[in-house]
C-alpha cells in the first residue's frame, strides 16, 4: 500500500509541472497589470520601477522558475490587484470554497444515493417517475439559471433565505464556518443547493442503473434462492457492489464541485476562491489566477488517490490481485 501511494505521489509531480506551465503560460501575456496598479497618471520611471520590482522585465522562463520555486514553499507572490500574498488572499478564501463544496456534495450524496437505489428497486412506480423527470430538470438546466431561479422564488418572492452573502462567520484560528450561526447557516442553503443539484440527479441516475445492473446478475439471483430477505440482498450484496463505479464518480465530482463554484459564487457573491478568481481575470492578477489553477490541479490529483484507496476498502477483488501480484 506505501509503495502505491509513493508511485501515485510521483506520478502527480509531472502532472503538477505541466498544470503550473499550462496556467502560467496563459495568464503571462493576458492584459496589462502594471497598468491597473497605477492607474492613468503614472510616468514612465513609475512603470519601469514597478515592472522591476514585479520581475516582469526577466524572460518567461525565468519569471516562471521563480514562481514555481515559490510555489513549492507554499508562496505565489503577491497580487497585482490587492497588493498582498496570494497564498494570504486563498488561505482568506479556501474555507468559503471548501464549506460550500462538501455541503453541496453532502447533500448530493445524502438525498442522491437514496433515490438512486429507490428508483432502481421500484422502477414503475409514480415516486420513481418523479424523481426520473426532477433529474431531467437538473441535468438540463445551466448552474447560473438555478441560482437565479432559487434567488427569485425564495429570496424576492417568498424572502425566506438571503440572496447573496456569507452571513455571520465564526473564526476558529484562521478557520472561518458559518454553520455555527443562523445567518450563515441559511446563507449557505441557495448556493449550495445550486452547486449540488447537478451531482445530486448524475449520482441518483448512476445508482439507479447499476442497481438495476446488479440486481440481474446470476449472485443476486443465487442469494434469492438461498432465501436472503430482499433487504439483505438489496443492501448487503446489490449497494455494496454498486459503490465502486459510485465513488468514482462522487470522488471526481468533488473535485468539480470546487473547481466550478467559480459559476455559483459569482451568481451568490459567495465569498470563495471562485470569486476571487473571476476578481483576479479582470485585473489580469497573473499570480492570483496561476496559482487558483495549480490549487484546482492538486485537489484533483489528492482526490484521484484518496478515490484510488477507496478502492481497496470497498472491493477486496483489488486487494487480492495485488496480493497475487507481488
Amino acid at each position: 500500500m506505501f509503495s502505491f501511494i509513493i508511485s501515485r505521489i510521483l506520478q502527480a509531480l509531472p502532472v503538477m509541472f505541466v498544470v503550473s506551465l499550462i496556467s502560467f503560460a496563459m495568464f503571462a501575456y493576458v492584459g496589462d497589470p502594471v497598468a491597473i496598479m497605477l492607474g492613468q497618471d503614472f510616468t514612465e520611471a513609475q512603470r519601469e520601477a514597478l515592472v522591476r520590482d514585479l520581475g516582469l522585465d526577466q524572460p518567461f522562463f525565468v519569471q516562471f522558475a521563480t514562481f514555481l520555486g515559490n510555489a513549492v514553499q507554499g508562496e505565489f507572490g503577491l497580487s497585482y490587484r490587492l497588493s498582498r500574498p496570494v497564498a494570504e488572499l486563498i488561505a482568506e478564501r479556501a474555507p468559503a470554497t471548501l464549506e460550500l463544496a462538501l455541503t453541496a456534495a453532502f447533500l448530493a450524496l445524502a438525498i442522491g444515493v437514496p433515490m438512486g437505489v429507490y428508483t432502481g428497486l421500484y422502477r414503475n412506480s409514480w415516486l420513481s417517475r418523479f424523481f426520473l423527470t426532477f433529474s431531467l430538470v437538473g441535468v438540463s438546466l445551466p448552474t447560473f439559471l438555478i441560482g437565479i431561479l432559487l434567488i427569485l422564488t425564495f429570496s424576492v418572492w417568498l424572502g425566506w433565505l438571503p440572496s447573496f452573502g456569507r452571513g455571520d462567520v465564526t473564526r476558529l484560528g484562521w478557520w472561518s464556518s458559518g454553520f455555527f450561526t443562523w445567518s450563515g447557516i441559511k446563507a449557505l442553503v441557495l448556493p449550495a443547493i445550486t452547486l449540488g443539484l447537478f451531482q445530486l440527479t448524475l449520482i441518483m441516475r448512476l445508482v439507479r442503473s447499476e442497481m438495476m445492473e446488479v440486481l440481474r446478475t446470476d449472485y443476486i439471483k443465487f442469494a434469492r434462492a438461498r432465501g436472503l430477505s430482499n433487504r439483505a440482498i438489496n443492501f448487503g450484496h446489490a449497494l455494496k457492489n454498486t459503490l465502486v463505479p459510485v465513488i468514482t464518480i462522487a470522488g471526481l465530482q468533488l473535485g468539480g464541485i470546487i473547481a466550478f463554484a467559480i459559476v455559483t459564487e459569482t451568481v451568490f457573491q459567495w465569498p470563495g476562491m471562485g470569486l476571487l478568481f473571476i476578481q483576479s481575470v479582470g485585473a489580469a492578477d497573473i499570480p492570483v489566477m496561476a496559482a487558483y489553477l495549480m490549487l484546482i490541479a492538486l485537489v484533483f490529483v489528492t482526490i484521484n488517490l484518496v478515490v484510488d484507496l477507496l478502492y481497496y476498502a470497498v472491493d477486496p477483488r483489488l486487494r487480492v490481485g495485488r496480493g497475487k501480484g507481488h
